[in-house]
């Protein structure tokens, strides 16, 4: 991938805007030329998932890199929001978020993330020419979002409460280790923070948060039954919400796991979905909770 630094007109601009930031280093990010990165999406045909407030592309270079390309649109001082969220996502450091690597300027405004050779959740969820996600690797994707929600929300100041979870926004690493992509000002979920800020408590049990774990419970719940959420999940949600949900448990694991899973461990990550889409303005529990319990009842050490 051809790279180059931002041309002087820019460059000056963007320092002048992070000057004006909050305290802390000044991240700079590398530019990729617009033109590549069209070649790259295919002139942006390549589309992962849109609305009107995001576009992501997949792209795949001639040098054999793929990665993911982040549109922002629909800001009334775009330019100003466009500087502000490189800043706010270039100071994120977490082995369960995907790094972002530069941006794009041209007829779009363009975020370049890291490599996603295997692509999203929902791909390996729904693909049937895709090797089936075993039991133990399910696992390590659902503590892998929790640890990087606990990231975001209590070891950022400001918290990062604008994070939206869907398998098609999680993508997987040659390992197989979930990386959370829709972080930052705007995200495709239905709820929409203009800016992070401090009205959660640090034990994240507020409205915003209430919503992230809403979004997490149906994840869970997509893990365990290999079906998509579609509608935001209700489907799924009505089905946890039964008061006879466990005599058709059998029935709704996805498949593909045959009895394989330790139903021990299957109970444990119910539980937690259960609890999690149970969230409304003031969840009983806590992310940092949830990832301490999920710890100690999923052994992902064992083989």
């Amino acid at each position: 991938m051809d790279l180059s630094l931002p041309n002087p007109k820019f460059r000056s601009r963007l320092v002048g805007w992070l000057c004006r930031s909050r305290p802390g280093p000044i991240i700079f990010m590398k530019r990729f030329p617009y033109k590549d990165i069209k070649r790259a999406t295919d002139s942006f045909h390549r589309i992962m998932y849109t609305n009107s407030h995001i576009a992501v592309y997949k792209a795949r270079f001639q040098d054999g890199g793929v990665a993911l390309i982040r549109e922002i649109r629909d800001f009334s001082q775009a330019e100003h929001v466009f500087y502000q969220e490189m800043q706010l996502l270039g100071r994120l450091h977490h082995r369960h978020l995907l790094a972002l690597r530069g941006f794009s300027i041209g007829n779009k405004r363009l975020l370049v993330f890291e490599n996603i050779e295997r692509g999203s959740l929902k791909e390996h969820l729904n693909d049937p020419l895709r090797t089936p996600l075993n039991w133990r690797t399910r696992l390590q994707i659902a503590i892998g979002v929790v640890a990087a929600l606990e990231y975001l929300l209590l070891f950022n100041e400001p918290p990062m409460f604008h994070v939206s979870i869907s398998s098609s926004n999680i993508m997987l690493d040659d390992n197989f280790n979930a990386k959370l992509s829709d972080i930052g000002l705007q995200s495709s979920g239905e709820t929409f923070v203009t800016v992070p800020h401090n009205s959660c408590p640090k034990d994240c049990m507020g409205k915003e948060c209430g919503n992230i774990m809403f979004q997490l419970g149906v994840l869970i719940l997509e893990l365990i039954t290999g079906q998509a959420s579609e509608n935001g999940g209700a489907d799924l949600v009505q089905w946890i919400r039964e008061s006879r949900f466990c005599s058709s448990i059998d029935n709704m694991i996805d498949p593909d796991l045959g009895n394989s899973y330790d139903s021990k461990e299957l109970k444990s990550l119910l539980a937690v979905a259960k609890l999690c889409v149970k969230s409304g303005d003031k969840p009983t529990t806590s992310i940092l909770h949830i990832l301490r319990y999920l710890q100690k009842k999923l052994d992902i050490s064992r083989d």
